[in-house]
């Protein structure tokens, strides 16, 4: 199977080449694993099909307001990106209002509300003009992050990995194929805590496009189908504490919704 066009099939058959999408090494053909891992899916709008995640990119620092209010310059700097790992994902469905874990280790629980782009047509060196073509859905997801580890980690010259990738660190919603939706490159974002706007803004703001994003990524890593992108959050990201209901929008997609417990 091409690994750079996106799987297509039952939930089952997608699970199944999640877990199959990297070739084995040399000498192991026929070798049996000691146990079984599941692969990360996430449903289709309309369909029954599932979108098997691959790699999590984030970008960090994307709109110009949230870039100052993280105490860095305004100006457009080259764009950075972080990974989650895949079972960081927690499906929400539209809807509903799961719970979602406080996390150990912090007292400074923070959320950032995103676009998210899922790729079904990998490749590198991809140009901007050409990038969305590589675009197969979008959705809305949340970015929550240990904001004390993470500023720890950084005033120490040391990874902040541990502030943005745990479990559970990945809430999103249901996938919403580009065929349905076309490509959302304008539309209000915003986010609610116990119903209080939080986090107001428009997509057409982010420094660097989902375009640009996918272009820059490929220049770095071999984009494959089941990548996605979480695109950066705006400004006035903050705490939550066990009890808050988050509610996130983004203008042509159903609410996201999560209770901090």
């Amino acid at each position: 199977m091409d690994r750079r066009h996106f799987f297509h099939g039952t939930a089952a058959a997608a699970a199944a080449g999640a877990l199959a999408g990297c070739a084995a090494p040399a000498g192991t053909a026929g070798s049996r694993t000691p146990f079984a891992v599941a692969g990360t899916v996430i449903p289709v709008v309309g369909s029954d099909e599932v979108f098997p995640v691959r790699r999590i990119y984030c970008i960090g620092r994307n709109y110009r307001a949230h870039s100052i209010e993280m105490g860095s310059n305004p100006d457009r700097e080259p764009p950075f990106f972080f990974q989650k790992p895949t079972d960081a994902i927690q499906y929400v469905a539209a809807g509903t209002v799961p719970d979602h874990p406080y996390p150990s280790l912090t007292k400074n629980y923070h959320y950032e509300a995103e676009l998210v782009a899922l790729i079904g047509k990998g490749g590198r060196n991809i140009p901007i003009a050409t990038a969305l073509e590589h675009v197969w859905g979008y959705t809305l997801g949340l970015d929550m992050t240990r904001r004390d580890l993470q500023r720890a980690m950084g005033d120490e010259k040391k990874p902040w990995e541990i502030g943005k990738s745990f479990d559970r660190s990945a809430p999103i919603g249901a996938v919403h194929k580009v065929a349905q939706t076309g490509h959302f490159t304008k539309g209000a974002i915003w986010l609610k805590v116990n119903g209080v706007t939080k986090q107001s803004a428009s997509l057409d703001q982010m420094i660097w496009s989902v375009a640009e994003q996918i272009a820059k990524l490929s220049e770095a890593n071999e984009l494959f189908p089941g990548d996605i992108i979480y695109s950066g959050t705006p400004e006035n990201v903050g705490p939550v504490v066990r009890g808050d209901v988050i509610e996130m929008h983004i203008d042509g997609l159903p609410n996201l919704s999560v209770k901090i417990v």
